[in-house]
């Protein structure tokens, strides 16, 4: 038994032990299954499986569609414990997966596939209403069909996904190549055999996929060549549509997020996109986890924090189908450093002030952080070499590296040349914040074009310091901008970067700790140091990067107080 099989019988095993506490209780110890090769509009069968309770009648019934023919098993197990506790569970294999008919290409049939399974399964004489559920690409499945559902489906459940589809695999300009490229790898429809780390380090890029995976992935190229929002592969088609869907939900939604799962960004951006109608009667709840529901805080207490991945589904659909409820609005954030669950009415919060540490450099590569700015103007450089870049350890959008992701201890302060720390005195009172960190550097580069990276942490009165937040640009996107900006080497420009946003508590004489460099690689693609698509890049060059601070170059980080 290799390593993967353990760990999916590990979770098998939880999760058959969240569902033997779980309420409703069940009901009966029989069900029946019906299985069912169903036919979709262009005569593509689909096989779809049925977990009915005991008896006759309509029941409340819970869909879910999947490409994951390895969690099977756990399918199968939550269709025995829904169909126990009286709803009838179906899910079903996207095309071209599993026993399924037809060709698989990623999203592009999915809304049609679910919405003539909805028809169907609306006529079925077992189905009374009808719940969607899924997370991560079962959660894309169920969104993009999500503003037109039959009247029998009264609410959705979907986890660990967005649908501004841009966010998650773009931060100005740099691809998060350890979500999307090992996702592709992953699901090219062939078994890939080459490294991870050198598919991602290849030049071009956007030969990757036959000169290494021997097979050429289309759909792969569109999303490592269309690097602005403005590219009409974004602005039309699925994507599009995708992104415009929130907004013409009518029924509620319970959007589930991890503070450290890839696609956090993107589903903030989704539930403030909701209709007003769907946000009255909506949930977001977001807490310590990655993708997989893990908690990946570490020296904290976490006392107060239990796994409701089971529960928590459950209890809403049978609110929203067994009691035919409309759930009143609630956002639902864990603090991290507080150990507590924060119900709010709004996401994010409105800020009652601002924290400002500003960047004290003083020659050497390791600075201060400091409450004023310093009234001379200093700077601080280092060298960015892309073949031999900072690894990523504790970050937010990684997917395949897994182990990397989450609030991680760092190594100490001025660990690498290449990554510039600085460090705040202990501070007396500690502080509470929720929304987003936001940088701004003054910078320059020897380059053409260029990243800059931020670390933000906290050190811990006993030495312990792990990562709160991180955030990236590049020269060409700078301060937000969509359209690809020129840039002089050697010009001092200022540089703006919001990271995603976190609730968290800052302890009474922690230290604030900030690390600047170039590359948090492989959670974002290395950045060659010239202009242009990055997928194009035939070789890398390096650069020199300098900081600025003091004077008029008050390079700050702010953090939004509650």
């Amino acid at each position: 038994m290799d390593e993967q099989e353990k760990l999916l019988l590990q979770l098998l095993e939880h999760r058959k032990a969240l569902f033997g506490k779980a309420l409703p209780a069940r009901m009966s110890d029989s069900f029946a299954v019906r299985e069912v090769f169903l036919e979709m509009r262009d005569g593509v069968r689909l096989f779809t499986k049925c977990y009915l309770p005991e008896g006759e009648g309509q029941f409340p019934t819970v869909l879910m569609r999947s490409c994951y023919p390895h969690s099977e098993r756990a399918l199968n197990l939550q269709g025995e414990e829904y169909s126990k506790r009286g709803f009838a569970f179906v899910y079903q294999w996207c095309r071209g997966t599993a026993n399924s008919e037809g060709e698989w290409e990623p999203n592009v049939n999915e809304r049609n596939d679910g919405l003539d399974t909805l028809e169907w399964l609306r006529n079925q004489p077992f189905s009374g209403n009808i719940g969607y559920l899924g997370d991560s690409y079962l959660a894309l499945t169920g969104w993009c069909m999500a503003d037109a559902v039959p009247e029998e489906v009264k609410s959705m459940y979907l986890g660990v996904y967005g649908t501004d589809r841009h966010v998650s695999a773009y931060k100005d300009g740099l691809f998060r190549q350890d979500i999307l490229t090992a996702w592709a790898m992953d699901n090219a429809g062939k078994e890939i055999t080459a490294d991870m780390i050198e598919s991602y380090k290849h030049m071009p890029q956007v030969e990757v996929d036959e000169k290494l995976w021997g097979i050429k992935l289309p759909w792969y190229r569109d999303w490592i060549t269309s690097t602005q929002r403005s590219d009409s592969y974004w602005q039309q088609g699925f994507w599009k549509l995708l992104k415009d869907i929130p907004g013409k939900v009518k029924i509620p939604i319970y959007i589930r997020e991890g503070w450290y799962d890839h696609h956090l960004g993107s589903a903030l951006v989704t539930y403030q996109d909701l209709s007003s109608e769907a946000r009255e009667h909506s949930t977001l709840q977001v807490g310590p986890w990655n993708h997989g529901y893990a908690s990946v805080i570490s020296h904290q207490n976490t006392d107060n924090l239990e796994d409701d991945s089971v529960q928590a589904p459950l209890s809403w659909f049978y609110k929203t189908l067994v009691e035919n409820k409309l759930p009143q609005k609630e956002v639902l954030t864990y603090k991290i450093g507080a150990d507590k669950w924060t119900k709010r009415d709004s996401f994010p919060p409105a800020p009652s002030g601002e924290k400002t540490l500003y960047l004290s450099i003083d020659g050497k590569s390791t600075g201060a952080l400091k409450e004023t700015a310093d009234n001379s103007e200093n700077d601080a450089s280092y060298t960015y070499n892309p073949d031999n870049a900072p690894f990523a350890h504790g970050g937010e959008s990684m997917l395949r590296s897994m182990e990397q992701v989450g609030s991680l201890s760092q190594p100490a302060a001025g660990y690498r040349d290449d990554v510039l720390s600085f460090i705040s005195e202990p501070l007396e009172d500690g502080f509470s914040f929720c929304g987003a960190i936001k940088a701004r550097l003054y910078v320059s580069s020897t380059a053409e074009d260029t990243a800059f990276y931020v670390k933000v942490m906290e050190e811990f009165e006993d030495g312990e310091t792990v990562n709160i937040r991180g955030g990236i640009t590049t020269l060409a996107f700078r301060n937000g901008s969509d359209a690809r900006l020129t840039y002089t080497p050697d010009e001092i420009v200022e540089v703006n970067i919001s990271m995603w946003d976190i609730d968290w508590k800052v302890q009474k004489n922690s230290k604030i700790r900030v690390d600047i460099s170039s590359s948090h690689f492989p959670e974002y693609a290395l950045h060659s140091n010239q202009a242009g698509i990055w997928s194009t890049q035939v070789k890398n060059i390096t650069a020199t990067q300098t900081l600025y601070a003091g004077g008029k170059y008050a390079s700050q980080i702010n953090f939004p107080l509650e």
